[in-house]
């Protein structure tokens, strides 16, 4: 039977309509746009300040190579990035985007991210104390967030769309002891209590203008990477701030929760109810596997106000098949995972889900993924520059 050629043409033309339909509103400023965000700790600190700068300036450093070409796979939109260690002139971030995100990668098309984000963080900033009774008050461990030198594991939100930084929100210097009810570690006496701050980087609430902004049409970014509940004593310092640097977050979008709250700027209270949100960020904590309290991530993931995405991938799946150890004893559902992490017992807590794309319900998913390509496929000798995974959603955001 001899091949209805015109038929077979309107055929793969009808076919072709729902990608393009979806693809203009991805980039279209005239209809309601499809816009996907992002979340990526790319593992991109280094021991001392001006380390990473120095790596970058040139645009040969393999692992930021890595990866810009998985955000570049990726096609993002808005995009935060943790552990990228930041400096007070912004050249990181600057070259960053230049010489890395803005060049084609491994055959991809570049992205020109027109607008950046750099919040001071915690990291590193000396508190003058011995928070963690080695005798002395100038390491890593005594800092406002754990770090060897200031902006060590910062954060970096970039967009394809404007920030509006006159209506930034940030709230790197509320005292934990400021939240009712906070889990105070112990051994800490009432004055080292009160001058500890609740975030380990930074809280930041970030507007972004989506399409027509100047209708008022404006999607806010809530950022933040908590600490990681491990690597403490008894006093379980970072496992519970870990769980009240994520619990600022369910109480900042619950009104009635929220008047405790007080921005660096002194504003007070929550985001307003009706507001579009997303959370970003390495949260450092899987609602069921791995070590912490998983009481907050829970609570944030149940918060009505949120769609509670479970992003996943093939590859993770096979990862965790292959790594074994912990990973066998786990729970929660391996396709979920965003992170590869050691797998030995009491070496560390296998796989794990702690990256996170939240949306709130006024928005509609549109589609969600993990980058973790099953090893056959292309791009997956990339997922080696982190120990993260990059996770993102399509979200409609009218």
């Amino acid at each position: 039977m001899k091949p209805n050629y015109p038929l077979l043409s309107l055929l793969c033309l009808g076919l072709s309509v729902p990608l393009w339909i979806y693809l203009s509103h991805r980039r279209s400023a005239s209809l309601v746009p499809v816009v996907r965000f992002a979340t990526f700790n790319t593992a991109l600190n280094r021991p001392e300040p001006g380390a990473l700068l120095s790596e970058l300036r040139g645009g040969q450093s393999l692992p930021a190579k890595q990866i810009a070409e998985i955000v570049q796979r990726n096609a993002v939109d808005v995009l935060l990035l943790q552990e990228v260690d930041r400096d007070d002139a912004g050249e990181v971030a600057d070259v960053l985007r230049r010489e890395y995100l803005a060049v084609a990668q491994g055959g991809q098309r570049g992205i020109d991210f027109e607008f950046a984000f750099l919040p001071p963080v915690n990291t590193g900033e000396p508190t003058g104390k011995d928070l963690d009774g080695d005798g002395r008050t100038d390491g890593p461990g005594d800092a406002f967030g754990f770090g060897a030198f200031p902006g060590q594991y910062g954060m970096l939100l970039l967009s394809r769309y404007p920030i509006l930084t006159d209506r930034v929100r940030t709230f790197r210097h509320l005292p934990w002891s400021a939240m009712p009810g906070a889990l105070r570690p112990e051994g800490y006496d009432d004055a080292t209590w009160r001058s500890l701050r609740l975030s380990s980087k930074t809280h930041a609430d970030v507007p972004i203008g989506i399409g027509r902004a100047a209708d008022g049409h404006v999607v806010h970014v809530l950022c933040s990477h908590p600490t990681p509940p491990v690597f403490d004593g008894p006093e379980d310092r970072n496992g519970r701030r870990n769980h009240d640097e994520i619990r600022f977050w369910c109480d900042y979008l619950t009104p009635g929760k929220d008047a405790w709250i007080v921005d660096d700027a002194g504003g007070r209270g929550g985001l307003a109810a009706d507001a579009p949100c997303v959370v970003l960020g390495d949260l450092n904590n899987d609602p069921v596997d791995g070590d912490g309290r998983h009481e907050a991530i829970v609570a944030l993931l149940a918060l009505p106000r949120l769609v509670a995405t479970e992003p996943a991938s093939e590859g993770a799946v096979d990862q965790a098949k292959l790594d074994g150890g912990n990973n066998l004893e786990q729970g929660g559902n391996a396709a979920s995972d965003t992170g590869d992490f050691p797998d030995r017992p009491g070496e560390g807590p296998g796989n794990l889900r702690i990256d996170y794309v939240l949306p709130a319900r006024t928005m509609r998913v549109v589609a969600s993924g993990v980058f973790w390509p099953r090893a056959v496929l292309p791009g997956a000798d990339l997922v080696r520059a982190s120990d993260h995974r990059l996770v993102w959603a399509d979200l409609c955001t009218q």
